[in-house]
């Protein structure tokens, strides 16, 4: 039996904040929007939960669509006292739901009661769920991009290090350089990008920009100083390597999926959600010898975009929590945060540090390999405006896909997209 299932299983005997089965079984009721390997793994975690506090708690989970129709949703229920006593949030749309005042405050009380706190999470997670001091989420995990790549092609192409990572990561120049070697060898395409979608796109930039110490908003103001400028940096390099036939054109993501591991595409950028596919790909015998490591340094030093599904209490109009009611739902957030690490075999990097510090989690590859960038990683700027699904992803995501593909120069994207935004 693998360490990790162990591991989880010991867990499973802890006890809870609510040991007391004298009073009636609270039903927990909960919203997700989890799809995929996701939802396969959380449906699993809900039924542990439920067995483990048989008699004392109950969730009662219901999955919804991912994106905008689960956050509208959310907001017309929270309006009329119909929304869920928790839910699945991403960190990077808080600030528009304090906004809006459909979230309560996790309080200091909350968090002592969880047995959570500040100082078991990574600074840039616990600050992505904080608006003026106060905490409006449990953070679950962080959930960024990486660099997937496949082994025996690049070892082929004499850019597999000793240490069985790619050659090339740190510098723009020496990464540019493992492409093209990797496109000598035969490789159709050395990277796979999903170039069709900017929405995607959106974190690879956005990484580029935070390598070079940029600010998509600084003090309200979008773009501003130097900012415009290494926002073009970003554009030109990903240009750059498409024009040279490098990175894939024109894909979309499945299509990106697909190039890497068909091997058509010796890397590819994409979510760590993608772990599972290779994981299950790789023990069924259809895939090569692989690996995921943190972003190349293309600027000045690692940066890796990222964000964080959490829990969160809807404040429902109208609708308060009874003391039993909300112990509950503390408990819920407690204990599925510190069971984890189970949720980590869906790829994502857990928020809560003493699962990423235990030795289990250590011994999981590829995921402890590229764990190292929770150190540096960087979140959506705060503004009601930013987040999934948001405004400022579908603005700049109209210019990214042309330039990205060479239809467009990076400077007139950059000058677009800052009218654009500015126009919000």
């Amino acid at each position: 039996m693998p360490n990790w299932i162990k591991f989880t299983k010991a867990l499973l005997l802890a006890g809870g904040l609510m040991t007391s089965a004298a009073h009636a079984e609270e039903i927990v009721t909960w919203w997700d929007f989890f799809g995929g390997g996701d939802g396969v793994r959380m449906k699993q975690m809900v039924a542990d939960f439920n067995e483990a506090h048989k008699g004392q708690i109950k969730i009662d989970a219901t999955t919804l669509e991912w994106g905008t129709p689960f956050y509208s949703k959310v907001q017309t229920s929270a309006a009329v006292g119909e929304a869920p006593d928790i839910m699945t949030y991403h960190a990077s749309r808080i600030p528009l739901a304090v906004k809006q005042g459909i979230l309560q405050e996790i309080t200091v009380d909350d968090w002592k009661a969880m047995g959570l706190g500040q100082s078991d999470y990574a600074p840039a997670t616990w600050d992505a769920v904080s608006i003026d001091g106060k905490q409006y989420a449990v953070p679950l995990d962080t959930h960024p991009i990486v660099l997937y790549y496949n082994k025996d092609l690049l070892k082929k192409a004499g850019v597999l290090g000793d240490d069985a990572k790619p050659k090339g990561m740190d510098s723009r120049e020496n990464f540019t350089a493992t492409l093209k070697a990797l496109k000598a060898a035969g490789v159709k395409f050395p990277l796979g990008s999903v170039t069709a979608d900017g929405n995607f796109m959106f974190r690879t930039i956005y990484s580029l920009v935070g390598q070079q110490d940029g600010e998509l908003m600084t003090n309200g103001e979008f773009l501003a100083g130097d900012n415009a400028k290494k926002l073009e940096n970003a554009l030109a390099v990903l240009q750059e390597w498409t024009r040279d036939g490098l990175q894939s054109t024109y894909t979309d993501y499945p299509a990106t999926v697909a190039l890497f591991t068909s091997g058509e595409a010796a890397m590819m950028i994409n979510g760590v959600w993608e772990i599972p596919t290779m994981t299950d790909l790789k023990k069924n015998g259809k895939l090569f010898e692989w690996g995921a490591v943190e972003l190349p340094v293309i600027f000045n030093h690692p940066s890796t975009y990222a964000d964080s599904h959490t829990f969160a209490i809807p404040a429902n109009k109208g609708k308060e929590l009874s003391p039993e009611k909300r112990a509950a739902v503390l408990e819920v957030m407690s204990w599925i945060s510190k069971q984890s690490l189970f949720w980590a075999t869906a790829g994502h990097i857990p928020a809560y540090g003493p699962v990423t510090a235990s030795p289990e989690y250590q011994a999981m590859e590829p995921n402890h390999t590229y764990s190292s960038l929770t150190a540096h990683m960087i979140f959506d700027p705060k503004t009601p405006l930013a987040g999934i699904a948001g405004p400022i992803f579908d603005v700049m995501s109209n210019y990214f896909v042309p330039t990205l593909n060479g239809e467009m120069e990076p400077a007139k994207a950059v000058e677009e997209i800052k009218a654009g935004l500015d126009d919000l």
